[in-house]
């Protein structure tokens, strides 16, 4: 039987190609939220309650698998604010947790509501899923790994740091992860 992965690619990203062509070469069942086109055009209010409501209506059971990448744990974090405490497995690879900055580029980002994940936690008023781990480069700018390991410790959750790793963390990293998966 295949197992079924609950997957929210980060910016601009298909479910069938990178992580999701992973997913799927090794048999999982994808399905999920693509921020691109329609998707992405929504209110990130609006995107933040429908994955609230595919989780519910769909995912909600201790068995269940999310893996989300980038805005898309961004985005989990974000409806996981307006849920219980997520009773299935979860997986956040490289997740936005906040506005960051890049200074050798001189460029920065700052997503909507960039405090309110920190401000929850701090007030011990975001659940945490049952079952989480965090995986984030040790040079990935985008997701600041202390910021990172800051929201982890808050949450009591597990934050695996790859060594010499940048956003998008390396194919064979992520593939050993996928593979765990399978046992």
């Amino acid at each position: 039987m295949r197992k079924t992965v609950y997957y929210l690619t980060g910016m601009g990203g298909r479910l069938s190609t990178g992580l999701g062509e992973g997913l799927l070469s090794r048999g999982f069942d994808v399905q999920g939220r693509e921020l691109f086109g329609d998707f992405k055009k929504l209110e990130f209010q609006q995107q933040i309650d429908i994955v609230a409501s595919d989780l519910k209506n769909y995912f909600w059971h201790q068995d269940a698998l999310v893996i989300a990448n980038s805005f898309g744990a961004y985005l989990f974090l974000h409806a996981q604010a307006q849920l219980e405490s997520y009773i299935g497995k979860v997986i956040l690879l490289s997740p936005i947790v906040g506005e960051f900055t890049n200074e050798d580029t001189m460029t920065a980002y700052i997503p909507p509501r960039s405090d309110r994940l920190l401000q929850l936690a701090m007030a011990n008023q975001l659940p945490t899923p049952k079952q989480c781990e965090i995986h984030v480069g040790e040079l990935d700018w985008q997701s600041n790994p202390v910021n990172v390991e800051n929201l982890g410790k808050i949450l009591n959750i597990k934050v695996n740091i790859v060594p010499n790793a940048g956003h998008m963390l390396p194919k064979s990293y992520v593939g050993s992860i996928l593979d765990k998966l399978l046992k």
